[in-house]
């Protein structure tokens, strides 16, 4: 029995990491966030069983303590268990809290790091968070809490007078709040920030501003969660370095009807074009129970004047019965062959 606690990055599931894969790989049991991007799930063994405890604001699939106690549950069941959080499981996920009740169970496990959407997004928006022109620390902060609360952690004034580059998260039920106190702190109100809006995936958008107009541009644009408030001079860079969406494709939803297996070079052509890319397979290929007519037409192709292919893995299946009868590419002599597909067909002796 093991559990994993894996950062499954920020979205763009390219930037999972090879050592989170190879768990996925071989668990038992997925236990995932709505944070983790369903691509990662396809890393999974079929077999493997998919818990979904997402929690949106107001909507929680299941409590902290209902997930606690299932990680170690199926632990104890003897099962590797990869837990995978979006972004990193220790920068504002939890996982810290996590990994204590597994040690109190007794269950060992494993922190595997994920590259954090603090980091990430603002990068995929042209926005590095330190700059030898701008800015030489960064601090993170969680926007999730009352921002006029008593007793709160934030001291705003050491933010407002720090000079380097501030990140929110969480925060944008809050941002009206944040950008009041840190002007009121002494942040001048043309100081450049911005939002990055599901970064590094399809739906990632960003909106460059300064902290004084900021709430009301959020408003305009239709900004929500999840997204990251960056503040600070490194926003300036916005809009000569952000690459990201420079992307044709960006914000495009495509549906991929091919099968599975067949699907991936489409796929990722559309994703790297920045598509959103849904495989929804319309057949599946599975090998026949008995091949015993097949491979008699094949033993028997001297009497056969056309070879006509009708797709890809027609193709494939055919040289695969060819060669399981000992049979190589000379057992096409005279024959005429036919490709049906894209380009043109066209018949070859």
């Amino acid at each position: 029995m093991k559990v994993y606690l894996i950062g499954a990055g920020p979205g763009d599931p390219g930037l999972l990491t090879i050592k989170g894969k190879d768990v996925l790989q071989k668990a038992d049991v997925v236990v995932y966030d709505y944070l983790a991007s369903d691509a990662l799930l396809g890393y999974a063994r079929p077999d493997a069983e998919r818990v979904y405890v997402g929690k949106i604001a107001g909507n929680h699939a299941l409590s902290q303590d209902g997930i606690n106690k299932l990680i170690v549950e199926k632990a104890k069941e003897g099962k590797i268990v990869a837990r995978l959080k979006g972004g990193d499981p220790y920068i504002f996920g939890r996982g810290g809290e996590e990994a204590e009740e597994l040690l109190a169970a007794g269950v060992p496990f494993e922190e595997i790091p994920g590259i954090s959407s603090t980091i990430a997004g603002p990068a995929y928006a042209g926005i590095p968070l330190t700059h030898r022109n701008f800015s030489s620390s960064v601090t993170l902060i969680t926007g999730h809490e009352n921002p006029d609360k008593p007793g709160s952690v934030h001291n705003w004034k050491a933010l407002a007078a720090s000079a380097n580059t501030l990140v929110f998260v969480m925060g944008m039920k809050n941002l009206p709040d944040i950008a009041r106190n840190l002007i009121e702190a002494g942040l001048p109100a043309d100081t450049p920030a911005a939002l990055v809006h599901w970064g590094t995936t399809a739906k990632h958008r960003s909106l460059a501003a300064t902290i004084g107009t900021l709430p009301e541009e959020a408003v305009k644009n239709g900004f929500t969660n999840p997204s990251v408030i960056v503040v600070g001079k490194v926003v300036s860079l916005h809009d000569r370095l952000n690459w990201f969406e420079q992307k044709p494709l960006l914000g495009r939803s495509v549906v991929v009807t091919r099968a599975r297996e067949q699907a991936s070079g489409l796929a990722a052509q559309l994703a790297e074009l920045g598509a959103e890319v849904i495989q929804f397979p319309t057949i599946d290929i599975r090998p026949l129970a008995d091949y015993a007519d097949v491979d008699a037409a094949v033993r028997d192709l001297p009497r056969y004047d056309w070879l006509i292919f009708t797709s890809a893995n027609g193709v494939k299946c055919f040289w695969e019965r060819l060669e399981a009868q000992g049979l190589d590419a000379r057992a096409l002599h005279g024959l005429q062959v036919a490709a049906i597909g894209p380009a043109t067909a066209q018949a070859v002796r």
